[in-house]
């Protein structure tokens, strides 16, 4: 797929949490912060966060899903998939 597919998706996805599978193999998680031309970024989700690991869709804060810090920044061109998580993600 091409660069401009995965950054429509992304736009579309902002503020969402995602599972995003690069072409190398690794596997990120976490909710979409911003994105620009070049690269997508996310905020890392923390296993077990939220209630009993439920998430409620819309609904993510301190404590609710996100990781710490500032997030990281995935090139566009190194998406292989992009994938929505569903309300029960772990």
């Amino acid at each position: 797929m091409s660069v401009g597919h995965f950054y429509d998706l992304c736009c579309k996805y902002k503020g969402r949490p995602v599972r995003i599978a690069t072409r190398d193999g690794r596997v990120h998680r976490g909710v979409i912060n911003h994105v620009d031309h070049d690269r997508v970024f996310i905020q890392p989700l923390r296993h077990g966060a939220g209630l009993g690991g439920f998430g409620y869709g819309g609904f993510y804060g301190p404590g609710y899903g996100y990781g710490t810090g500032f997030g990281y920044g995935i090139a566009l061109g190194a998406i292989g998939t992009l994938a929505l998580l569903p309300f029960f993600f772990w």
